[in-house]
């Protein structure tokens, strides 16, 4: 997990896969002397910040040989991976990553009815779709017989609307191309964030060819949810548009697989030379939390 989405926090990990706190810190910290990990703890003006861990040599060694490659093709630089302690996308990297360990920490409740069936991380979809655009990440969440798949775009209200709102001619691009329609969810910081970038969003949309290739619906941050919950998977999402009814007010993630369901863009079905070089359907995705289950892999 480390090495697909380059640093997780302490409370992260735990929400992935341990008990407790305590727990995690005792394993932590023997991963860390034996150079599984690498660990650092950024700066802040008030507080004091969780440890964040990247993966370290010897975890990238053990990778490697479980997978039956020569470490050198892993692709793991030691000073790219600590490197992130000082790179200006920290907080919004860690941000992208909380998004989802929260859905994994969410199924792992005894009363839960979900499931996180995929994550891909940013450099993962750039791989695969970055001639088109970038998201900050792809998911699928399974509740019973409903899944929802998703891309992310996490907005962490540094940037200006404008780079945001011009993705969405990337986003009709692909769909096109792939013959996939997959909702684009946008995550704000706060709800007058929301406001502005859904009047920017709409606007953009009503601008495009095939709007209905793009769908989109954005939560904030600080929305409480009527569930009480404050999980992405929780009732918090706020389409922009739909061709078909739904109830007025926010939605919960899951809904959205009965507001959206998959449809082919219009005409003809897409030639191969507009498909990218891998298309979802070729990648297994990884799967964001133990035990191992069989692959899914993106429909048609």
């Amino acid at each position: 997990m480390l090495h697909e989405h380059k640093v997780l926090t302490t409370g992260q990990i735990v929400q992935l896969c341990y008990p407790s706190v305590r727990a995690a810190n005792h394993r932590l910290l023997d991963l860390y002397k034996w150079r599984v990990l690498d660990r650092f703890q950024p700066f802040v003006t008030s507080g004091t910040a969780p440890m964040h861990y990247v993966l370290d040599i010897a975890g990238s060694v053990a990778l490697a040989y479980e997978d039956g490659l020569d470490p050198k093709q892993v692709g793991y630089r030691h000073e790219d991976a600590i490197g992130i302690a000082h790179s200006l996308r920290l907080a919004h990297t860690v941000g992208v990553n909380g998004f989802f360990t929260s859905l994994v920490a969410q199924a792992q409740q005894p009363s839960a009815r979900g499931r996180l069936t995929a994550w891909w991380s940013e450099r993962r979809c750039v791989r695969l779709f970055g001639d088109m655009v970038r998201p900050d990440s792809y998911g699928r969440w399974r509740e019973e017989d409903d899944e929802v798949e998703f891309f992310l775009e996490f907005d962490f209200g540094t940037e200006d609307l404008g780079k945001l709102t011009s993705k969405l001619h990337g986003y009709e691009k692909l769909a096109a191309a792939t013959g996939i329609t997959t909702p684009v969810l946008v995550w704000l910081p706060t709800s007058r964030r929301e406001a502005n970038a859904r009047t920017s969003l709409a606007d953009t949309l009503s601008q495009l060819d095939w709007p209905d290739l793009v769908p989109i619906a954005t939560s904030a941050a600080d929305v409480m949810a009527s569930d009480s919950r404050s999980t992405p998977a929780s009732t918090r999402w706020l389409p922009i548009s739909s061709p078909t009814p739904h109830r007025p007010g926010r939605l919960r993630l899951i809904d959205l697989a009965q507001l959206w369901p998959q449809t082919a863009p219009p005409g003809t079905a897409p030639s191969s030379a507009a498909l990218p070089s891998q298309t979802p359907a070729e990648i297994t995705a990884p799967e964001p939390f133990p035990p191992p289950a069989p692959a899914l892999r993106l429909r048609r």
